[in-house]
């Protein structure tokens, strides 16, 4: 009795195997089936059971601005090696590295004893001379001496006078100056070091302005102009911009390299800019008021032309979109015993509107950051698939979701 129970329970577990794999055939050649409307070339129907979710943005107006950026290193605009025009010892330093300076303010002292006493001793020679050439004078008004005894004794003054003034120069030289105004960048020597002729003490860069030089292709050449505003970020300075003009632009394109030198000036006046830090430079050449944007995200690019998914309302009914769906959960419900209502609430059914995605060819005109003006294609208030747009169709159904 046992074993025809245990013969007979077996019997039924086969046989609901065998159902259920029929179950899993017949459900995976529906599903290689055609959908609502899918020909037999396999191209995918203009309108799917499911909606696919997308983000989407607005076209508005907004002013937008064209711009050229490039990357350059900030050096001064102008820099200057002092040098010593005299020799001896370094007495005193009256600047440190970083301290503003004007051109001609004194920066250190050499020790001017020496060249002192040069200078008492051209004095005396001149004076000396200076007697001897009045005595000669009132001699050669009398006849009694001749021109060219005169005139040797006039050259030796003016000689000697030629000497004072350079040991008067060479004493001033004791005196280390400014060439130009800035910021003393560098400092070379120290108090008590024997100074060479031509040795280099400091070296002053002029931070007003500071310039940033880009090499830029010859295409440019005609919209880069003198006067343009400049924006530049910082590495180094984070959530600063600073702001400049384009100072000069070359006439000379470089034939090796096919660019030519436009200068930016940026004259800080808190002075966090510093020499040889690297910038993010963008030149405005143009601005529009209003143009039609959108998100750069919409675009899509490729064979030669710029398109968009433009939304517009889904208008099939509800009915012709979910039979495929409905015939589906009928046949599991048969299976299982199960009723259809219960299956009504399927996770995939839209939560918020549907909508159709149709592919659009736009032109562009200038782009800004994230946004891109569309000249023809699009109109104010035209919605516009930003993300999830690489898995359309044209023709899709769609629904918009926030934060894919």
């Amino acid at each position: 009795m046992s074993f025809v129970g245990n013969k007979n329970m077996k019997n039924s577990i086969s046989v609901r195997r065998r159902w259920l794999l029929s179950a899993l055939i017949v459900v995976a050649l529906c599903a290689c089936q055609p959908k609502g409307g899918q020909g037999p070339d396999g191209k995918q129907a203009a309108e799917s059971d499911v909606a696919v979710p997308v983000e989407a943005a607005t076209a508005s107006l907004s002013p937008i601005a064209a711009s050229y950026s490039g990357t350059a290193a900030l050096e001064p605009e102008n820099q200057a090696s002092v040098v010593a025009k005299a020799t001896g010892v370094l007495l005193r330093l009256n600047v440190e590295e970083g301290d503003q300076v004007q051109s001609g303010q004194v920066l250190a002292q050499l020790d001017p004893e020496k060249p002192k006493l040069e200078v008492m001793r051209a004095e005396a020679n001149m004076k000396r001379l200076e007697n001897d050439y009045r005595r000669s004078t009132d001699l050669f008004e009398r006849k009694l001496t001749s021109s060219e005894a005169h005139e040797r004794i006039r050259f030796d003054l003016e000689t000697q006078r030629a000497a004072f003034e350079l040991a008067k120069l060479d004493l001033d030289y004791t005196q280390i100056r400014a060439p130009i105004s800035g910021v003393i960048s560098e400092r070379l020597v120290k108090v008590g070091n024997l100074i060479q002729l031509q040795q280099a003490l400091f070296r002053i860069d002029d931070f007003d302005p500071l310039l940033a030089v880009l090499n830029v292709p010859e295409r440019e050449l005609a919209i880069l102009k003198p006067g343009q505003k400049v924006s530049m970020v910082v590495d180094a300075l984070t959530g600063q911009v600073f702001e400049g003009e384009v100072d000069r632009v070359s006439p000379v394109v470089d034939a090796n390299t096919g660019t030519f030198r436009v200068t930016c000036a940026f004259r800080d006046q808190t002075n966090a800019l510093k020499s040889g830090m690297f910038g993010r430079v963008q030149i405005v050449y143009d601005q529009r008021a209003e143009a039609l944007v959108v998100p750069r995200d919409a675009l899509l690019e490729g064979d030669g032309e710029v398109a968009v998914y433009v939304l517009s309302p889904d208008t099939a009914k509800p009915g012709d979109q979910a039979g495929a769906k409905t015939a589906d959960k009928g046949f599991f419900a048969k299976l299982f015993g199960k009723d259809d209502q219960a299956d009504k609430s399927d996770v995939n059914k839209p939560k918020g509107p549907v909508f159709v995605a149709s592919r659009r060819t736009v032109r562009l005109g200038y782009t800004s950051g994230s946004d891109a003006e569309v000249l023809e294609g699009l109109k104010v208030g035209d919605r516009v698939v930003t993300i999830g747009k690489a898995a359309l169709r044209d023709g899709a159904r769609v629904e918009i979701v926030e934060g894919l």
